[in-house]
């Protein structure tokens, strides 16, 4: 059901047919046609020129395009025949040679973030264009042959309002008035690059330069763009910072000098991911431009993504996957080099957390829950057509993937792993590759047989679990000791696992490592001889360091000693590993929720990785509300919000973690007591000593209010108006999807199921629809997703041509999850059972089916 799809072998059999050389694309951003008359609706559509160079065989292909109108079409100085146009493909007949395509066409501005995204900011009506191309929307903006192997040289010329900045992949350039009001930007030609990662971007940025000075005395010239709106709030010099940090990492490691010519970091509304690595023009989500208040974790979330996104222009821009089969490791890659610089930046410039730390306390608990779906895939998986590669920008393209990475450092050693890298970069510039291009280089490099890796790692699904298993005598003292390791009978793969185990001992009552071994383990039972003869610690820790990939489970003294002292565990990423074992056993219903809600309110006040405090508060929220017998679920909720009260009141005024708590405090309160504390907080009658009361945490603030009904219209008008911003306009229209107020539930689900809603709008309306202890005005709207999901998987009315972003929200994030009993999930199998639905549509449902099943398996045990 993926609109204008294109499959796995349509596009080799193209590789076979064509050469790409270049293309010179010109786009018109004045609201005319060619013939310089005006579009129709210029506020809608634009027009675009594109010139294609290229050789072939003697055969017949396409080009894609996706236009509204093709108003002129040549091949080789030829008029391509109208009928050769579908709306999605322009049928090419093509002799043996070189060939030049030219067409001009009459293109459409997203509104989903798909293709060429136009924004209006509501602030002071500035207009604001950014690309997202990402897997296959150039087609959007230009005529293409539209995959990664076909890679080409890109020449750019932008006609815009001359008050404009114009950026793309080369570097920028100065203007050339055409008329009165308009310009032209002629950009340089790029490298030979993939259509996906090209870009343009235009409107009236605030923009900000800077310069980074090689070790050779060379420079990349830097800038920053963001929105007039959020000029005042952007802090440019950390963010430079980073990307210096960045360069002088990657390009010492990688051996090869960033291969282009500038590097633009714009910063984008509406964006759908955090983003977009398009070659020296990288795209970011204008959330990372923080206005109000933010704790460490935020920053450092956002660093992350600058060097995820830098990582990219050697593996990804440089060297490109040949095909979508290659996407994991495109993604693992820079998640895996992400952290890896963060480590190195951290190692010489300052003690900020962990970076594996906060890897594990979020990155991975993604993957794990991820790779325990009935959806789940192996990293490597079968992209055979661009709706597969949509679905698979997931937990385990990214972040088991990463993990995998890790794991195979951990096999090889980081040296050896680095050494090969830098070779396969060598070899294959400007090139597209598979996986067993970049495996060979690490073989050559390590001297290691790595077949095993792709085998047990990349092309088999599901997580292993491992468990200690031993023999000790009166004093604790182990004669026998070895490694357990077991699989879901449907994912049964025993993979080989390089692992620590870490012996830690309270000493002048700190939990501290005091003594670590490293090994092979493989199969289902391994020896591990050098631990006998040793005393048996306060707790072991399995994949001390977290060097693999595993769930793990602690014996009962382990689990004991965590639980009592989780609060004096002395390092970051143990506490990571702790964390994620126990949040394992809750979820796998081996732990109760209200022991793990307790040990998260002993830990998280002391708990130095924000990002870990943040997870720990938002899981212990889950267990509540969905692991804790429904019975229960009330006075659990009561006592956890009676806890952060007390956390509250002990958190150091102004700090990260009052801040964090606060955000918590105000999504745990059910009642008018609650309210009364809240509104006393937005009011700035009764706000903790230090807590600023800043616009985000208004709207965090009104939005809670608003769920319990202790506020509606008239407040979240007043604040609307008070913050008259785009993301003002996009909190305002989730706080009223929140309210408990039936006319107001029934606007959110018509804005998100039967209008043209904009994509972050839709996704605030999305996720704050359903919420708990609202079941009378939400029962209706059960059945009413059963029907939305029918008509998505139908393609009826507008679901036909939605965009995949749009669909994704509503099947996932509109699933009625406070009211899946046992009675809807019958309900909602006869439902799937009785329907032929795509894969796609089957798979979304299907996840948020299986989170509402381990939900009541945990409640019934």
């Amino acid at each position: 059901m993926f609109r204008a799809n294109i499959t796995r072998d349509e596009a080799n059999a193209r590789s076979a047919q064509l050469r790409v050389e270049s293309y010179e694309v010109v786009v018109d951003l004045t609201g005319r046609r060619p013939d310089g008359t005006p579009l129709a609706d210029g506020a809608a559509t634009f027009t675009s020129t594109t010139t294609v160079r290229f050789g072939s065989i003697a055969c017949v292909t396409n080009a894609n395009l996706i236009a509204d109108e093709l108003i002129a079409a040549t091949l080789d100085g030829e008029p391509v025949p109208a009928e050769a146009f579908d709306g999605e493909h322009l049928t090419l007949e093509l002799s043996e040679g070189d060939h030049v395509l030219e067409t001009t066409s009459v293109m459409r501005y997203s509104r989903t973030g798909e293709g060429l995204h136009r924004f209006v900011d509501p602030t002071d009506d500035r207009v604001y264009l950014y690309s997202q191309f990402e897997v296959a929307d150039a087609r959007r903006m230009f005529a293409t042959f539209e995959q990664p192997d076909l890679k080409a040289t890109f020449q750019f010329t932008v006609l815009a309002p001359q008050e404009w900045t114009v950026l793309s992949n080369s570097p920028a350039v100065e203007p050339a008035a055409v008329d009165d009001r308009f310009a032209r930007w002629e950009f340089a030609p790029t490298a030979r690059i993939s259509t996906y990662i090209t870009a343009v971007c235009a409107g009236e940025f605030h923009s900000v330069t800077d310069v980074h000075t090689r070790a050779d005395g060379s420079e990349i010239p830097l800038s920053i763009h963001v929105r007039q709106s959020l000029a005042d709030h952007l802090d440019a010099a950390r963010i430079f910072e980073t990307t210096k940090r960045g360069f002088d990492v990657f390009e010492h490691h990688f051996g090869r000098p960033y291969p282009f010519e500038d590097y633009a970091q714009v910063f984008v509304p509406e964006f759908n991911f955090g983003a977009m690595e398009n070659a020296g023009c990288v795209t970011f989500r204008d959330e990372y431009i923080f206005r109000s208040r933010q704790t460490v974790a935020a920053y450092e979330g956002r660093d992350n993504t600058i060097l995820h996104e830098m990582a990219h222009m050697w593996f990804g821009d440089l060297v490109t996957m040949t095909w979508w089969d290659d996407l994991w490791l495109n993604e693992s890659f820079a998640e895996w080099a992400s952290h890896f610089a963060q480590e190195e930046i951290r190692a010489q410039f300052d003690d900020r957390a962990n970076p594996w730390a906060t890897f594990c306390n979020s990155r991975k608990t993604w993957a794990y829950r991820q790779d325990q779906l009935p959806s789940t895939h192996p990293i490597a998986a079968d992209m055979y057509d661009l709706e597969a590669v949509e679905l698979n920008f997931d937990g385990i393209t990214y972040a088991k993937g990463a993990s995998a990475l890790r794991q195979l450092v951990a096999f090889v050693g980081k040296d050896d792993f680095l050494a090969g890298v830098r070779s396969y970069f060598a070899e294959h510039a400007w090139g597209n590759t598979q996986l067993d291009d970049l495996l060979h280089h690490l073989q050559v490099a390590s001297g290691r047989d790595l077949s095993f890796f792709t085998t047990q790692w990349l092309q088999t699904a599901g997580v292993n679990t491992l468990a200690a298993d031993w023999d000790a005598d009166a004093e604790g003292v182990f004669s026998r000791f070895g490694i357990r390791q077991w699989a879901h009978a449907d994912w049964p793969t025993l993979r080989r696992h390089r692992v620590a185990v870490g012996f830690y001992n309270v000493v002048d009552g700190v939990l501290t490592r005091t003594q670590r071994f490293e090994f092979d383990i493989d199969g289902e039972y391994t020896d591990v001889p050098e631990v006998v003869g040793q005393t048996r610690p306060d707790l072991m820790l399995l994949n001390d360091d977290d060097l693999t990939y595993a769930k793990i489970r602690l014996d009962a003294r382990s689990l004991s000693t965590l639980v009592d002292n989780i609060h004096v565990l002395d390092d970051e990423l143990a506490r990571a590993l702790a964390w994620g074992a126990t949040w394992d056993l809750t979820r796998d219903g081996e732990m109760a929720a209200a022991d793990y809600v307790e040990l998260v309110l002993r830990g998280v006040g002391v708990e130095t990785d924000l990002t870990a405090v943040n997870a720990l508060l938002l899981q212990a929220r889950t267990a509540i509300d969905y692991y804790a017998p429904r019975a229960d679920r009330r006075a659990l909720a009561d006592r956890f919000t009676g806890g952060l009260a007390r956390l509250l009141k002990e958190a150091e005024p102004g700090s990260d973690h009052q801040l964090s708590i606060a955000r918590a405090l105000a999504l745990s309160i059910n009642d008018a007591d609650g309210a009364a504390v809240l509104s006393a907080w937005l009011d700035g009658t009764e706000a903790p000593e230090g807590l600023a009361i800043d616009t985000d945490l208004r709207w965090r603030l009104l939005t809670e209010l608003a769920r319990v009904g202790a506020a509606g219209e008239a407040e979240i008008a007043a604040e609307a108006e008070r913050d008259r911003t785009a993301t003002g306009a996009e909190k305002a229209a989730g706080a009223r999807a929140a309210s408990k107020d039936a006319a107001a539930k029934a606007e959110a689900w018509a804005a998100a199921t039967e209008r043209d809603t904009p994509n972050e709008t839709h996704f605030q309306i999305c996720s704050q629809f359903w919420q708990l202890d609202q079941d009378e005005v939400l029962a209706p709207y059960a059945d009413l997703y059963l029907d939305v999901v029918d008509a998505i998987g139908s393609g009826r009315g507008t679901w036909a041509t939605a965009s995949t972003t749009i669909r994704q929200h509503v099947l996932g994030l509109m699933f009625p999850r406070p009211l899946a009993d046992r009675a809807f999930i019958a309900k909602l199998d006869g439902f799937l059972e009785g329907r032929q639905l795509p894969d796609s549509v089957r798979r979304l449902v299907g996840e948020r089916r299986d989170d509402a099943v381990r939900a009541l398996n945990n409640q019934e045990r």
